[in-house]
């Protein structure tokens, strides 16, 4: 169950960084969606590696070949399974750190777990694992499509650089006209000359992601243990370098009173809230609102200089990573985010039509 995500529209991964392949089964698909595999693909090479000067330069094209559950174009219902082949690997590259622990990565704890791990960029810790769900959230946008619900993500913060919390004051098809992922090219322009020079340092940076939901029916998730924030918020903390979640107004509503927070009804019946605080979620439910939350990244935790760590011994040693790495993650992660939040709202739509006719 470790590798498998969801209720009725099921995500299960498998591969490694430097394994032959990374891959996954999507099971509950709805049968009759038109797939689009362009768009699928366009949603992998948001992710994958070398696509800008920001990003880590290993080459992988990340092709996706569909090997079942699709015919003539259209979803058939039965088990969507793919891979991406891994064509790029540098092994060699992590051969001085087979038997030490990077500082701040899962190396000690799957090594803890397992008795074993793979030390050629982390296996299955690596975040190029991410990939199965960038697949599978790109399959679940064009059944959301389909009803009318679209997902948008971008970096709203990278550092000490941040755009306003209101998504309004952006537009948000802007997102991919620059490499940080960003709707504001102005704060982009900062947040790239940043990451250069934390680059240029042999440093990382962390940010935020904030993503938006628009056109998700009133009435999705469960009202106790599965709250749709909860669900959401379980997905993005899965993902890769993720420290935390916030929806709504978040952690801003703490220091406001109720009077000040509380979404009052449109009073000419139509049953919208004059405001969303409570970002598109009320009782663990969807509320036809805006569905809007943010998803905090740490910085990446190799960092090309210096670093004093432990063997597998526990003997005091000193780590000089070699090879491609990130200086900051988000720019590759909007896609991630996106993907993760179109499985969870999926599902969720398709659990809600089990419970009432």
């Amino acid at each position: 169950m470790s590798n498998t995500i969801g209720n009725i529209l099921r995500l299960t991964t498998f591969g490694e960084s430097h394994g032959e392949a990374i891959g996954g089964v999507i099971d509950g698909f709805p049968a009759g969606i038109d797939i689009d595999m362009d768009f699928v693909q366009h949603q992998l090479d948001r992710r994958r590696p070398g696509q800008s000067r920001l990003t880590t330069q290993r080459n992988e094209s990340d092709r996706v070949e569909i090997l079942s559950g699709v015919f003539e174009g259209k979803s058939t219902g039965a088990p969507i399974g793919f891979i991406v082949r891994n064509t790029n690997q540098h092994s060699h590259d992590y051969d001085n750190m087979r038997r030490v622990f990077r500082p701040s990565h899962a190396d000690y704890t799957y090594y803890n777990k397992y008795g074993i791990r793979d030390h050629r960029g982390g296996g299955r810790s690596s975040a190029r694992v991410t990939i199965s769900r960038c697949v599978g959230g790109a399959l679940a946008m064009l059944a959301l499509k389909q009803i009318g619900v679209s997902i948008t993500a971008y970096t709203s913060q990278v550092g000490g650089i941040a755009l306003d919390r209101d998504y309004h004051r952006y537009d948000l098809r802007r997102t991919d006209d620059n490499d940080v992922r960003c709707p504001d090219a102005d704060k982009a322009a900062q947040m790239e000359e940043l990451i250069m020079q934390v680059k240029s340092d042999g440093d990382t940076i962390g940010g935020v992601i904030t993503c938006v939901v628009e056109g998700c029916p009133a009435g999705l998730g469960e009202p106790e243990f599965g709250k749709l924030h909860a669900q959401l918020g379980s997905a993005m903390l899965s993902i890769n370098a993720v420290k935390g979640f916030e929806y709504g107004d978040g952690f801003d509503m703490a220091s406001h009173r109720g009077s000040e927070v509380n979404d009052l009804f449109d009073p000419d019946g139509s049953h919208v809230t004059l405001t969303n605080h409570s970002g598109g979620i009320q009782g663990g439910i969807s509320n036809g609102e805006d569905i809007c939350f943010r998803v905090a990244f740490k910085p990446v935790a190799t960092l090309l200089r210096p670093q004093a760590t432990i063997d597998t011994d526990g003997n005091a040693t000193q780590l000089e990573v070699k090879g491609r790495h990130d200086p900051c993650v988000l720019p590759r992660a909007v896609p991630v985010v996106e993907a993760m939040a179109a499985m969870v709202i999926l599902d969720s739509y398709l659990v809600n039509k089990t419970t009432h006719l």
